[in-house]
């Protein structure tokens, strides 16, 4: 991959600062002061808020506390997906800190898988980045790794260690010098407008006449709505907080702007009014 190592920086230290608020209507014993953290775009919610439930859980009757879940403007988020992309999609033109409400109970079946534990998360995490080596090089590179390789991808997340992290997956970015990039780009793509699932298709980095397909390229092939939309309104997307340009090739946005589960995840959004 081409050394981009301070965009890799910036992505994995970009930063969000959030307020969390207990709902209104869970019952303390006290007065539930909120509670102020800079939430990591590239780790999960539910790997990066024990100290929020530790705060809350202190002024709560233990039989109260059932399984904490987050909203944000009556939006249940997904812990499943990255801090960043949930942000992107539902608070990026909102101003700062965010506001995140807490819940402990009335857990909200229909929008939210469960989070038992840490394990679960590790487990989706890697389910991700084997879905990706197998779009990317056939499951050849992350086969290949041994058992302490992949856990070395996933205490890099937990722990927040970026030379932890990129020590292992910077072998996921690779590909043979013949080679003008991986096999099918991993990408997911979220519109901020529909209740529909994310769009993913396969799509390769390079064009049948040998020229680097763009983003803009992708997006025409795959969601044409994004540019030019049927309404005449014009759209944001996004990546890790940015807009990168239309022209911007997909292989140097898949190296440089994945999350750590190796995915492109993009959001269409509304353009915010003046």
């Amino acid at each position: 991959m081409t050394d981009d190592k301070d965009v890799l920086r910036k992505v994995w230290f970009g930063r969000i600062p959030t307020c969390f608020t207990l709902y209104q209507d869970e019952i303390t014993e006290r007065e539930a002061e909120p509670y102020y953290l800079l939430l990591p775009r590239v780790s999960y919610l539910t790997l990066v808020t024990d100290k929020v439930k530790k705060h809350f859980q202190k002024v709560m009757r233990q039989e109260d506390v059932v399984e904490i879940w987050f909203e944000y403007e009556g939006t249940p988020l997904k812990w499943h997906y990255p801090i960043g992309l949930l942000f992107d999609l539902h608070a990026s033109n909102t101003a700062l800190p965010w506001n995140i409400t807490v819940h402990f109970k009335n857990f909200p079946e229909k929008d939210l898988l469960h989070c038992p534990s840490k394990d679960v998360i590790e487990a989706h995490f890697m389910a991700s980045i084997k879905e990706a080596d197998a779009l990317k090089h056939k499951s050849q590179v992350i086969n290949e790794m041994q058992k302490k390789d992949h856990k070395q991808l996933w205490m890099g997340l937990q722990n927040d260690k970026f030379d932890q992290f990129w020590a292992i997956n910077r072998k996921l970015m690779e590909y043979p010098p013949e080679d003008s990039g991986f096999r099918f780009i991993p990408f997911r793509i979220y519109q901020a407008t529909t209740e529909q699932p994310f769009i993913q298709k396969l799509f390769r980095p390079v064009a049948a006449d040998g020229q680097l397909n763009t983003l803009g390229d992708l997006l025409k092939e795959v969601c044409p709505a994004a540019i030019n939309p049927e309404d005449g309104e014009k759209n944001q997307v996004v990546i890790h907080g940015i807009e990168p340009m239309l022209e911007t090739p997909v292989q140097w946005l898949s190296e440089h702007m994945s999350y750590p589960d190796n995915f492109l995840h993009i959001s269409v959004l509304p353009q915010p009014a003046d």
